[in-house]
């Protein structure tokens, strides 16, 4: 689960109602684990996950700029939590040292595309973002991010393959409308047999842009969607 899809609730009803759901693994939001909360409060947000029995796989989406010492604290951040993977949407002048940070501290970061018109619109513009980077720079697919700027999310695991580190997993209808995972354009299957076939590992997140003040049914359906369509793979 991203944590975003219940934005709303705070972080010990979120861990509750990601358990409820049947899942124990989140991608978390910055608003149930702020990075940017004072250092002495990271053990206490690391025991209350802990304690919840879910465990977080990636964090984001973050930004990244020209500050190494503020992007540094996001690392640490991560570092502290256990999270192995950032999504972020970096700036280029992060690429000066983005690679050595991940290297340091052995956390993989993934190029989150973020629909039309943004840095990162397109697969073109994010395999430029990765040529010439070190695998632990690699892309987080949004679908329905992707179906927005007239892209298919198929085709970029396709293309990207072992540096997909990360997915957001959404569904949109003509690219305007969100939609219940099924109900719109994405082919799931289709993208569900290509993360296998490249051997995806990350993690791989249920997002929900809808109904953020009552979220719980529509990812239901959704999660059944996914039930489905993996008795199809």
């Amino acid at each position: 689960m991203q944590s975003y899809s219940m934005r709303k609730m705070g972080l010990e009803a979120m861990l509750q109602a990601t358990r409820a759901l049947g899942l124990d693994a989140i991608e978390a939001f910055m608003a149930h684990l702020p990075y940017f909360s004072p250092r002495e409060q990271w053990d206490g947000l690391k025991r209350t996950v802990a304690q919840s029995g879910v465990e977080v796989l990636a964090y984001g989406v973050v930004s990244f700029g020209a500050d190494e010492q503020a992007a540094r604290t996001i690392f640490e951040f991560a570092k502290a939590m256990g999270i192995p993977v950032i999504t972020a949407d970096p700036a280029p002048e992060s690429f000066a040292y983005l690679a050595r940070l991940c290297q340091e501290y052995r956390i993989r970061v993934a190029i989150h595309n973020h629909g039309p018109n943004t840095r990162y619109d397109t697969i073109r513009t994010v395999e430029d973002a990765m040529r010439g980077q070190p695998d632990w720079i690699g892309a987080c697919i949004d679908t329905a991010h992707f179906l927005r700027s007239g892209e298919d999310p198929v085709a970029a695991a396709r293309r990207f393959g072992k540096r997909v580190h990360a997915v957001h997993l959404k569904d949109v209808k003509d690219r305007t409308r969100y939609t219940l995972l099924g109900e719109g354009d994405l082919d799931l299957v289709g993208f569900l047999r290509v993360l296998r076939r490249i051997g995806f590992k990350g993690c791989l997140a249920l997002e929900y842009e809808e109904k953020p003040d009552d979220p719980l049914p529509d990812l239901r359906a959704c999660l059944q969607a996914i039930q489905g369509a993996l008795r199809k793979v």
